[in-house]
C-alpha cells in the first residue's frame, strides 16, 4: 500500500528519487501520466493494466469518455529506475504539473500523486478536517 509523503527535488536533468517505502509497491518500471487537479500520477504496471482495462470500457461514442481517455494516454510514459532510486520525467509532463524544483511525493493507495511543492501547499491549505468530514459523510464513509 502507497501511503505517506515525501519532499524531494528534481534535478538538473528531471530526475527525481523515488521514495524508498514505495520503491516495492510501485516497482522497477512504472507508468507517469498526467493527473488530475495539476499533479502527475504514477501507477505500478499492475495497477496501470487495471486503470487501462476501466478506461477500455467507456464508450468511444462519448465525447467526454474519449476527452478522459486521451488525457490519460496521450501523457502517460514508461519509467525506470536507475540504480539510485531515481526516474527520468518526461519534459512535458514536468511543464503541466509547473516542476521547478522541489516536489511532494504521496502515496495515494493504489498510486502515486507527484506535485509541485508550491501546488501541494495550495491544496493542504485549503483542507480543513471539518469540511473533510462533512463530505466523508456525504459519501457514505
Amino acid at each position: 500500500m502507497l501511503i505517506g509523503e515525501y519532499e524531494h527535488s528534481l534535478d538538473v536533468k528531471g530526475r527525481l528519487i523515488m521514495p524508498s517505502k514505495f520503491r516495492d509497491d510501485i516497482g522497477e518500471k512504472f507508468i507517469i501520466t498526467k493527473g488530475l487537479d495539476g499533479c502527475l500520477f504514477a501507477f505500478s504496471k499492475d495497477e496501470w493494466k487495471k486503470f487501462e482495462e476501466k478506461l477500455a470500457t467507456l464508450p468511444i461514442s462519448n465525447k467526454d469518455a474519449r476527452l478522459f481517455t486521451r488525457f490519460f494516454f496521450a501523457g502517460a510514459i514508461d519509467c525506470e529506475l536507475d540504480k539510485q532510486g531515481r526516474f527520468l520525467i518526461s519534459s512535458n509532463l514536468r511543464e503541466f504539473a509547473e516542476f521547478i524544483k522541489d516536489v511532494v511525493i504521496v502515496g495515494m493507495n493504489s498510486r502515486i500523486e507527484i506535485w509541485s511543492k508550491e501546488k501541494w501547499e495550495e491544496c493542504e491549505n485549503g483542507i480543513s478536517a471539518d469540511d473533510i468530514a462533512e463530505k466523508m459523510e456525504m459519501l457514505g464513509i
